[in-house]
């Protein structure tokens, strides 16, 4: 029955098992159960937070993937990653516990659909490759498409010369109206960047989130 119910609904929690056994007839305690599933392999974890996904979504990623299986190595080192990010200073986004195996992480019974900047106390800007971490820029009120201009200008073109990027470079940002702006595409295509084209909803699909998810568990 524990094993049953814990596979249907991963955020059961003890207690909902302690109750639901009760009224089987059974008396159990919490430590017993944490025991029962922790020697099936299962242990307690925060839900993992992704995109919220339509079925257009998921083809697009799926398409994304498809049209670079066969990449080699080297053409992903000339890629510069960036994005955006909300970095909580006091208290940590809410989250959810629930009862999974190592490799069932990103079940979608295991993990809570989240949308982009939800709320927050600063927002980051950050860019790397292959050969670096480039500049981290915070940002100040509410960003349009000029100050993402400026932001790039005063940021990212520093990091490709720091970073000594040559030819052939490709810049990586997500579809966020402020990025595939008209005037955004010019200033990009006058400074020699080419986009990599991006599939909507995939931040995760962004290697940067490593970055982030290191950045954020030194914040706590």
């Amino acid at each position: 029955m524990i094993m049953r119910k814990v596979r249907d609904q991963p955020r059961t929690t003890r207690q909902d098992l302690v109750n639901d056994l009760k009224r089987a007839g059974t008396t159990v305690s919490k430590k017993t159960i944490s025991n029962t599933l922790r020697r099936h392999g299962l242990k307690s974890c925060s839900a993992s937070k992704v995109p919220l996904l339509k079925p257009a979504h998921v083809q697009a990623r799926l398409k994304f993937a498809n049209d670079h299986l066969d990449d080699p190595e080297e053409e992903w080192e000339k890629v510069m990653w960036s994005d955006e990010t909300k970095i909580e200073l006091f208290g940590l986004n809410s989250t959810r516990r629930v009862w999974r195996k190592k490799k069932d992480e990103y079940n979608p019974k295991n993990t809570i659909p989240t949308v982009k900047h939800g709320g927050g106390n600063i927002i980051l800007w950050v860019c790397f490759s292959e050969k670096g971490t480039g500049r981290l820029h915070r940002i100040e009120g509410r960003m349009d498409g000029v100050m993402y201009r400026e932001i790039l200008a005063n940021n990212l073109l520093p990091s490709v010369r720091a970073l000594k990027m040559g030819r052939g470079r490709v810049f990586q940002h997500d579809n966020d109206l402020k990025h595939t702006a008209r005037e955004t595409k010019e200033w990009l295509h006058k400074k020699h960047l080419k986009v990599l084209e991006w599939p909507s909803q995939a931040p995760d699909l962004n290697t940067i989130e490593n970055l982030w998810k290191e950045l954020k568990f030194q914040d706590r």
